[in-house]
């Protein structure tokens, strides 16, 4: 099963300006929010839907406006204008690992059940977690925990699962978790998610496809269009926020005289919009995420 859509009501309502519209939707996933989107169109209206999982094929809705394209998001630009698309009114997109995902322990996501170490979302790409793991230098392994996990002891780990693989092969889910039994067992659940969160990111290279992604999304976003994005861990919202704020991901923009500087979007809140107790009750993938939706200036 795919998970239930996060903030399914806030996110497709914030989307939505234009019933006869032309909208994407970045993670079809399950078809959650797309089915949503599509009951709020018009029949002149048209979905344009991305998923890189071939999963996600069997959920394919049967709608003469919609099209999936079995894309990577970072190629969202060219994609739309292989459909002769230039400019769209709205693009969402809710990020991070579906609950299909993390439920296929073939899949090799999930630190609760024992799988390969694969953490691909595309399948079909080279880099999987074994490789990265076997493979990386303690050096790269330090960079990728402390980066993409913010572990403080990011070189302590990396050092102890170099020493581990002299020995043997790390190949599944169980074995990475050995390399770390030292942890103690009220620590070991966090510690455990956020080094797999970390290896996911490397394989996957999430934060540069997503900043690839909103560039993009700005780009083919009509002025006055929204922007919707769904994030799950503080990396991808601090991305998205700085996006939203300033059109850029690090540093501080030029100012005028008057120290001011040209936007790129409006918010439509000041602060990210999270979901209602009842929600995270029914739903607890719903717990950490934030919505952040931009009009287009």
């Amino acid at each position: 099963m795919y998970h239930n859509p996060v903030l399914l009501d806030e996110s497709v309502g914030g989307l939505i300006t234009d019933q006869d519209g032309v909208y994407v939707d970045c993670t079809f996933g399950g078809g959650g929010h797309s089915r949503e989107i599509l009951s709020r169109l018009s029949q002149k209206g048209r979905l344009f839907s991305f998923d890189q999982d071939l999963d996600a094929l069997s959920n394919v809705i049967e709608d003469e406006r919609f099209v999936l394209i079995n894309q990577n998001f970072r190629f969202l630009k060219n994609s739309l204008l292989m459909h002769g698309v230039q400019k769209v009114q709205g693009v969402l997109a809710d990020l991070g690992v579906s609950s299909h995902q993390f439920d296929d322990a073939d899949r090799g996501f999930s630190i609760r059940t024992e799988g390969p170490l694969d953490m691909r979302m595309n399948v079909m790409q080279g880099l999987d977690a074994k490789k990265v793991v076997n493979e990386y230098e303690e050096s790269q392994l330090a960079d990728v925990f402390y980066l993409y996990g913010e572990l403080r002891e990011a070189r302590k780990l990396a050092r102890e699962l170099v020493m581990f693989r002299k020995n043997k092969v790390i190949e599944t889910t169980e074995d990475l978790k050995k390399v770390f039994s030292y942890i103690p067992v009220h620590k070991s659940n966090k510690y455990f998610a956020q080094i797999f969160q970390a290896i996911r990111i490397e394989v996957n290279q999430e934060l540069e496809v997503l900043k690839e992604m909103l560039q993009q999304a700005y780009e083919v976003l009509q002025p006055g269009g929204r922007l919707v994005v769904i994030s799950y861990h503080s990396l991808e919202d601090r991305l998205v926020k700085r996006f939203l704020k300033n059109g850029m991901f690090e540093g501080e923009p030029q100012r005028d005289i008057y120290g001011h500087y040209n936007r790129s979007f409006e918010l439509v809140k000041s602060k990210a919009i999270v979901p209602m107790q009842d929600e995270v009750v029914e739903n607890p993938r719903a717990r950490s995420a934030k919505l952040r939706i931009g009009i287009k200036l």
